[in-house]
């Protein structure tokens, strides 16, 4: 890779330098003068920053996002308007429905969405990310393909049209293509993002390898670890659990055991107070081991961050949920719990290791919006949720600078490290005041530039 030299920027920890990018690392840092026929970039005082990592999503689900429809709060509240979204949808295929949510009508079984659409087939996705729900079209169309899987819920000798659990079966049955990853990565660059972790939890060995064929392609340029099933060679094993049905006890203690066994911390969604004691219970029985992480931490008392802190678990957050479902929880959930949502500062009092991911698609791609709700803990409506959990702005942005492979770790920006770098439009006493996508002016990936925004301050 050819040498790049930046110069003129308020580097990140360390004050104004320049800095020189040769085969994919940071080769010098200092006050450096251009070698010749060097390209130079100049920072013109603004903020150069470790590059961003986004520490949870689900990378193939939030490209095919591009190609559904949103079936849930803040754009559809009603059935009506879930109706009028279906409708709409041009072609006479698949439609393929996301983010509903349980306060729009309840759960409709098929016969329900067949009053909505009978001559498309229909399947569209829970918010929780682990249940499908399917018209009666989608149902004899699936079925027609390959034999009902185990998660196809039935009821008095007829299907429900209700699917848990069931992506892989879903996506062999249709014989999916697996999604383009060029804008959805082109997208992530522009916001500063250089490194993804795929918490997908039914990510495999032929997940990884498409992956890795994206990457090598050029297609997906960001960084990746990607956390799921125990067949993974590494990564963190993920656990979904769902208070509804959660999985047996002794069943759990043994996925853990086997993780742990093959060297992967674990991994646990856990949006619910029940979800979370029963991790905790789990991790207390089966033992723990440096990495192991909660998912989302979506309802933690007090009692549960101090057992988290003991036990040495990290947590990952999604701090942008206030920004985004803040009135949505107030409605639904108990006022006594509406301050325990997504829970930061503390946290980070009791000497937790706290990250944060932006869980797309069930939640927005944008860091600097994540960063903003960290600061701010405002809902859509300017209702403030747990105003003792706000955190600085430099708080907030190390939730993005921690290592994937050691949260505990915050990534620099020294001699001989990679160069993944977000270089901003200011210098940092002006971004921390915004925390905006638009400061963003330039994005590197092992040295070689991904993004690059009109700038008029200056050259470059």
């Amino acid at each position: 890779m050819a040498a790049v030299l930046i110069r003129n920027a308020e580097v990140w920890g360390l004050g104004p330098a320049d800095l020189r990018l040769a085969d994919g690392v940071i080769r010098s840092v200092g006050k450096l003068q251009p070698l010749a026929g060097e390209p130079v970039l100049d920072a013109a005082g603004g903020a150069l920053l470790p590059g961003l990592h986004d520490h949870h999503l689900h990378l193939a689900s939030a490209a095919v996002r591009r190609q559904s429809v949103v079936c849930g709060p803040p754009e559809v509240t009603t059935a009506e308007q879930l109706a009028q979204r279906i409708l709409s949808v041009p072609g006479d295929g698949w439609i393929r429905g996301i983010l509903y949510h349980d306060s729009v009508m309840g759960l409709p079984d098929a016969q329900a969405l067949d009053r909505m659409v009978r001559d498309r087939p229909l399947r569209i996705q829970h918010r929780s990310g682990r249940m499908w729900l399917l018209n009666s079209l989608a149902l004899q169309n699936l079925l027609a393909l390959s034999p009902p899987p185990a998660g196809l819920e039935r009821e008095a000798g007829h299907y429900t049209g209700h699917l848990f659990d069931e992506d892989t079966w879903l996506r062999r049955t249709l014989n999916a293509s697996p999604p383009p990853l060029g804008d959805i990565s082109r997208e992530l660059a522009r916001f500063g993002v250089t490194g993804l972790t795929d918490m997908s939890p039914s990510n495999t060995p032929e997940t990884l390898d498409w992956f890795s064929a994206a990457q090598a392609s050029g297609q997906l340029r960001q960084h990746l670890l990607m956390a799921g099933t125990l067949e993974l060679a590494r990564g963190p094993a993920k656990l979904h659990l769902h208070e509804n049905a959660l999985p047996d006890f002794d069943e759990v203690l043994a996925f853990i055991r086997t993780a742990h066994g093959l060297g992967r911390p674990l991994a646990v969604h856990c949006t619910t107070e029940t979800e979370l004691v029963f991790t905790l219970a789990a991790l207390e029985a089966a033992g723990t081991m440096p990495g192991d992480r909660i998912e989302h931490a979506g309802i933690a008392t007090d009692d549960h961050i101090a057992r988290i802190a003991d036990m040495g678990l990290a947590v990952v957050s999604q701090p942008h949920f206030i920004a985004e479902r803040g009135d949505q929880y107030r409605a639904d959930v108990e006022p006594a719990q509406v301050p325990l949502l997504y829970r930061l500062a503390s946290f980070k009092r009791a000497g937790v290791t706290l990250a944060a991911g932006s869980d797309a698609p069930f939640g927005s791609l944008d860091p600097w919006a994540a960063m903003r709700a960290a600061v701010t803990r405002r809902t859509p409506s300017g209702a403030v949720i747990g105003p003792d959990e706000a955190l600085t702005p430099e708080e907030a942005l190390a939730l993005y600078l921690a290592d994937p492979e050691d949260l505990s770790r915050l990534r620099t920006i020294s001699e001989g490290t990679r160069a993944d770098l977000c270089l901003l439009r200011t210098g940092w006493a002006e971004a921390r005041e915004r925390l905006d996508a638009s400061i963003v002016r330039a994005t590197f990936i092992a040295g070689d530039l991904v993004h690059q925004s009109p700038f008029e301050g200056g050259a470059g």
